[in-house]
């Protein structure tokens, strides 16, 4: 079944009326569908730790948070090896999170796109100064 549209952010699909969106980041991640690798869900559930009970509207803004700061420590440590595997994985998970979920409110996709791209961008230039 495709996931309902107001669902989608809320990591709910089409299932039966009893079944409630998610109201905090930490539900939405526990209800992602489909659930992420074990391995990776457990990390996502690290990184967004800090979010957890911030309402679940946050969420792009909470993915973007959460990789944004795991982005810039490997960069910061150098980190290039294959140890840094699942925290790159996480990374690009957090990202595809935070645009998917932001798709809910396509008005403020472009603006949101623009604002992350500059936020992730400036990253390796914060290393330098």
């Amino acid at each position: 079944m495709q996931p309902e549209r107001d669902g989608a952010a809320a990591g709910t699909t089409d299932g039966p009326p009893s079944a409630t969106p998610a109201g905090t980041v930490g539900e939405w991640l526990a209800r992602l569908e489909p659930a992420p690798p074990a391995a990776l869900h457990a990390r996502l559930s690290v990184l967004l730790a800090g979010a957890a009970s911030r309402p679940v509207r946050e969420v792009p803004e909470a993915c973007l948070e959460a990789g944004e700061e795991l982005l810039d420590a490997l960069l910061a440590s150098g980190s290039t090896s294959r140890a840094s595997a699942l925290d790159l994985l996480a990374i690009d998970a957090l990202v595809t999170y935070a645009f998917q979920a932001a798709a809910d409110d396509p008005a403020r996709l472009e603006e949101r796109a623009a604002q992350a791209m500059a936020r992730i961008a400036a990253l390796p230039a914060r290393l330098q100064g």
